[in-house]
């Protein structure tokens, strides 16, 4: 899946609080699944009840959560040049009127959602099983170091996505329901495509499949990642002095600068630098938490090494 969905992936965040559709898009994805994302792709590597790390004792999940549906019907970039009721003729049924509209897309990756009846299914007890997947994950079971676990999955009754492959991209659509009004056409199950042009993706969907989800990241404490950043500034600032008197060579050496802000490989060399044993089942509690997906999150989704 190419940068055009990017608009809607961040839009879709934004307006629904939060969650985010699965990449690619329109596959499942259940509370308690467990993923990477490499080179801008989802890779789902198990479930933490199928795969028993947390007890079926200890699955507390509520189902039917009803989500505020005005949040799932937004676009960007879409104009509607044409609306209005025309009539045709047939030679079974003679006259019909219909609605039709025209929605015009203004750049690549312009787009249009509508979702009917949103609702979730979510992990209500995610505090008092946090701890217990740190140390599983990373330690006991697995040794993960970078990790996401999804806590909520959304669904709707229907769902229509349309997104645009050019400046110059139109559908035409139409309907002889007469329940809607001309604003809520696209998304309207009896709705017909007319004509379309240039769209990269049009899909509806009628099936309550959870390709919408929210979850938490696998994050490095930010006590620990102060120690590193201190650490690396003393070891940096006394290298200077060991290449001077090491290198038989007039080096012209820098002040020693490190960002505020500290990038996920940064993190990740956190853990690189500890010694055998350091990191272990007493010490994981230390060293790890969880964090809410982010912008960034879906930034990654998009990240193709090389590019």
């Amino acid at each position: 899946m190419s940068s055009v969905f990017k608009k809607f992936y961040r839009s879709f965040y934004n307006r629904t609080s939060g969650f985010i559709p699965t990449k690619p898009i329109n596959q499942n994805m259940y509370p308690g699944d467990f993923f990477q994302i490499r080179n801008g792709e989802m890779i789902i590597l198990g479930n933490i009840y199928r795969n028993g790390i947390v007890g079926k004792e200890d699955c507390i999940i509520q189902s039917g959560i009803t989500l505020n549906a005005a949040s799932w019907n937004f676009s960007e970039g879409v104009t509607k040049p044409y609306s209005g009721r025309d009539q045709g003729n047939n030679i079974i049924d003679g006259e019909f009127k219909f609605c039709k509209q025209v929605l015009a897309f203004d750049s690549l990756g312009s787009f249009f959602f509508s979702g009917q009846h949103p609702e979730s299914v979510k992990i209500i007890n995610w505090n008092e099983i946090e701890r217990e997947l740190i140390i599983k994950l990373t330690q006991t079971i697995y040794s993960f170091r970078e990790l996401y676990v999804v806590t909520e999955s959304a669904v709707a009754s229907e769902w229509t996505l349309a997104v645009a492959g050019s400046d110059k991209a139109e559908l035409e659509i139409a309907t002889e329901s007469e329940s809607f009004g001309l604003v809520d056409l696209f998304g309207d199950v009896n709705a017909k495509t007319i004509q379309a042009r240039e769209i990269e993706y049009y899909h509806k969907e009628t099936k309550k499949k959870p390709s919408f989800f929210k979850a938490k990241k696998l994050v490095v404490q930010q006590g620990k990642l102060d120690e590193f950043i201190s650490d690396l500034i003393r070891e940096n600032t006394q290298k200077v002095d060991w290449a001077s008197s090491f290198f038989e060579y007039d080096f012209y050496h820098d002040t020693v600068h490190f960002p505020s802000a500290v990038s996920t490989s940064a993190q990740a060399c956190v853990l690189d630098m500890l010694q055998a044993n350091q990191l272990n089942p007493n010490t994981a509690l230390s060293y790890f938490k969880w964090e809410d997906t982010n912008l960034d999150d879906v930034e990654k989704m998009f990240t193709i090494y090389g590019y």
